[in-house]
Order: C-alpha cells, then structure tokens, then sequence
C-alpha cells in the first residue's frame, strides 16, 4: 500500500530543502576575502568606552573648548604655507608578489602598501580640502604624489580614524566605485560610511585581529580622539594597524600622541619590522601634545618599537597646527643626530617616490 504525505506536508519538505540548498549556495556565492575577528593572543586588557564615547586609557583629555580658543587666539607669527609644485610619481605596479614590501608615499598619512599580491591604502585622501565642507576648511598646499588614475587596483583600506584628513568621503566613494575594496575602521564608523553610500566596513575593537586575502591584520590602541561634528565626539573608535607578514610586523600608527602604547605593540609583536610614525601637527605642544607626536617623540617611539626602520607621515600637505611645512622635518633631522640614528633607518620618502624592502 502506497502512503501519500499530506500535501502541506510535501510542500513544507520540499521548501526546508531548497531552503538548505540556497544557503550553501549562498556561502559560495558571497565574498570571502574576511573571516571572522578574533582578539590577538597577549594582547592587554583596558577598558576606552564609557557612557557611549571612547576614551584614552590614563589619560585626561585636554581638547576642551576654551583650550581651543586659547590656542586660536595666540596663532600670530606662525609660518606661513606656500604651495608647492611638484610632478606626480609614476605609475606604481600593479602587484608586488612574495616577501617583498613596496611602500609608496601618496601624502599626508596616505601610503600604498604592496605585498604578498595584495594592495593596501592608508587613510586615503586625494581631495583639495580636508574637510566637511568644499569651499572653507584646511586645504592642500601640494598635489598628490601618486595621480589617483594611476594607482593599481586597491585590495584594501584601513581607516585610522574619522577626522576629516584621515577618512575622506570623496577619495572613500571614488575606491569603492572603481574597486570595491574591504575597509577596515575602529568601532562604531558604520554609520559614517552609511552617510557616504558605503556599506560592508568591517569594524573593529583595539587588539582585534582579521584575516583580508591572506593578510592577518590587527587593530591597535592609537592616543587620539575622533568627530566629524560637534556633537559626535569621541563616538568612533580610533587606533593603528599591525600587518603580520611573513618579513615581519609592519605597523602604520594613523594619528596618535605619545604613551605606553608603543610598549604594548612592541610586547604582542616583538620587534616591529617597519613603522609608519607621525611626526607633524605638534605645535604648540600644551596644546596638540595629548594626541599628535612631536618628531623627538616619534624617535622615542621607533626606539621603544625596536624598529628596523620607521617612516615619517603627518606633514607637509594640510596645515592643521602651529608648525610650518618644513619644521616637522626640520626638528626630526635634529632628533635623529641626537639619538645618533642614520636617516636611512628612519626615513622620509618624498610624495610620489617608493621604498622597496627584499627580505
């Protein structure tokens, strides 16, 4: 005797099947350059949020409003910019492949990280101003080193921070427009990219790690602040980026001031194999001092990093402080003879130019 299943029955069978069936088609079908984050082994613990905004462990914050008038009203007899021409760098290739590190200077914190295949930008900005606005706001005194027509396609982005010098709408549209490609940022950036049509950031906590085509990246602690608004302070999460290569850390600061979290990289990852520094926007020191480095500072930094080598970012594009286009470079060279380090092993790559390191 044949039993028929009630056709409810059949229908409600055959709809948990396909359904089955979709979902590992699905898993095929989605993207899988990023698996899931994990907290890096070692890595210390200490709380930054409180009440819905981040905070600076051990440290008070000093940007307050009236410091801020104090120091816009004592802003005479500072060094004034002056533009400067300079040709664009060329065309960088499209893929560096194995061991081999190429970094390219783009300007501001803006680098072109090549290795392993994969292609990575640093708090990307190719605008004339950064800025919420298109017409007031710190503007350019240089052009890009690197035309944006001529940079290979980009794999990823890491996002240090949402100040308006870091994280550039238009620069953030136009890569993903032409390219797609993963953007890592600190917690809570959602709803910025959400405002710029950009969806899909992959957001993280400091000592977060991630895998992203092959590379194992982690966010780590930066001194700083983040807005993009008055009334959004320190809602967003600010920090660094360690890459984890086969040669060695490599480590791209974004914007920070100095304090022991230079110790804590140095213990999670051992001796760092190249650090990216920020050495510009320190002055006046009582004032930019809690979240910009001084170039001495990021001399310490390097030392404290057991560095191989460092690279100087954070100058001499946007003048966002007191110092002029040439101090912040100026008062490293004096830094370095000091503390008797060659400027071969910190460097400053011109906008435009690439260093390449071969294992």
């Amino acid at each position: 005797m044949i039993v028929r299943m009630p056709r409810a029955v059949c229908l409600r069978k055959d709809l948990f099947i396909l359904s089955f069936l979709f979902l590992i088609l699905l898993s095929f079908a989605l993207p899988c350059n990023a698996q899931r984050v994990v907290r890096v082994e070692g890595a210390p613990e200490s709380e930054h949020e409180w009440a819905g905004r981040f905070f600076n462990p051990g440290m008070e914050t000093k940007t307050t409003f009236v410091r801020f008038l104090r120091w816009v009203s004592s802003r005479a007899g500072r060094e004034e910019w002056v533009w400067v021409e300079s040709e664009p760098g060329p065309p960088p290739p499209e893929r560096v492949y194995g061991d081999t590190l190429r970094i390219t200077f783009v300007n501001h914190a803006t680098f072109l990280i090549q290795t392993a295949g994969v292609n990575l930008l640093t708090d990307p900005i190719w605008s004339q101003r950064c800025s919420p606005v298109e017409w007031a706001g710190p503007k350019r005194f240089r052009d890009p080193g690197i035309r944006f027509e001529d940079l290979p396609p980009i794999d990823i982005v890491l996002i240090s921070h949402n100040h308006f010098d870091h994280m550039d709408e238009e620069t953030l549209q136009r890569l993903v427009e032409r390219d797609s490609p993963a953007i890592l940022a600190g917690l809570r950036t959602g709803e910025d990219f959400h405002k710029m049509g950009i969806e899909g950031a992959i957001e993280l906590d400091w000592w977060d790690r991630v895998m992203v085509d092959s590379l194992a990246i982690v966010f780590v602690p930066a001194q700083h602040s983040s807005a993009r608004s008055s009334f959004a302070r320190d809602r967003t999460l600010w920090g660094g980026f360690v890459l984890e290569l086969a040669s060695g850390p490599l480590y791209f600061a974004g914007d920070t001031g100095f304090g022991p979290l230079f110790k804590d990289v140095r213990r999670v990852f051992g001796p760092i194999r190249v650090s990216l520094l920020p050495i510009g926007a320190f002055l006046p020191q009582w004032f930019m001092g809690p979240v910009h480095m001084s170039p001495a500072e990021a001399v310490k930094a390097h030392q404290i990093l057991e560095s191989d080598y460092s690279i100087a970012t954070h100058f001499g594009t946007f003048p966002l402080a007191d110092d002029g286009m040439h101090e912040p470079l100026d008062s490293l060279a004096v830094a370095l003879q000091t503390e008797q380090i060659p400027d071969s092993v910190f460097r400053v790559i011109s906008e435009g130019s690439s260093w390449m390191l071969i294992p």
